[in-house]
């Protein structure tokens, strides 16, 4: 999933319960809340450090708080691509291509072993090693979005941070709101606060890479 409205390119397929491992001691919690309900989601920052830390510095700073829900992408309608896919895409006010933090490497689900399936947390991107604040929640199983799969022609895949665990049919209403050709949502869905439930972990303080 690319970060620019015009380049997001990610995917979809459909279940909760492929391999993303569950919440444990270095886990944090983040809600996203938006006027058509709350997405709760666990961040996995054992298995993807970097990825994790990314996302839970810009919410612990409150730089998702007044962003977005703006793309919707529909399997059925995302036939400009072979590869079609399930997903909605947020950003912070300042839009997806917002550098608060330097861009980080990219952690391949090769390496992580976390894939995207139904609910799961990734962060959008260009090439490799450019994601900065832009993420999207997949809405159905989508190995197109993994390393090796065809969504993005480098073949790379995208970072799996996370995943939903109540309100993935909050995720799913936002996917069916009106939006334009662009996939653009008219209008976009608020954040309106991302609220974390634990402190900001210590190895994402600083620059954890």
């Amino acid at each position: 999933m690319q970060r620019r409205p015009s380049l997001v390119a990610v995917a979809a397929g459909l279940g909760l319960s492929a391999c993303v491992p569950t919440l444990n001691m270095t886990d944090q919690r983040v809600d996203l809340e938006t006027p058509q309900g709350t997405i709760g989601v666990a961040v996995n920052v054992r298995a993807a450090p970097l990825s994790a830390c990314n996302f839970l510095r810009y919410a612990d700073a409150g730089d998702y708080d007044g962003g977005s829900v703006f793309r919707t992408v529909i399997r059925e309608t995302n036939t400009a691509s072979p590869h079609p896919i399930d997903v909605i895409q947020a950003a912070t006010p300042r839009g997806s291509d917002d550098d608060a933090h330097a861009p980080i490497p990219l952690e391949r689900t090769r390496d992580t072993g976390l894939r995207h399936v139904a609910g799961a947390v990734s962060l959008a991107r260009d090439g490799p090693d450019t994601a900065t604040s832009s993420f999207f929640i997949v809405t159905r199983d989508t190995p197109d979005l993994d390393y090796g799969g065809g969504r993005n022609p480098d073949g790379q895949g995208f970072a799996v941070f996370g995943r939903v665990v109540h309100g993935l049919d909050v995720a799913r209403r936002i996917q069916h709101l009106p939006a334009d050709g662009d996939e653009l949502l008219t209008p976009p869905v608020p954040i309106t606060r991302a609220r974390l439930h634990y402190p900001l972990p210590v190895r994402c303080r600083g620059n954890p890479w």
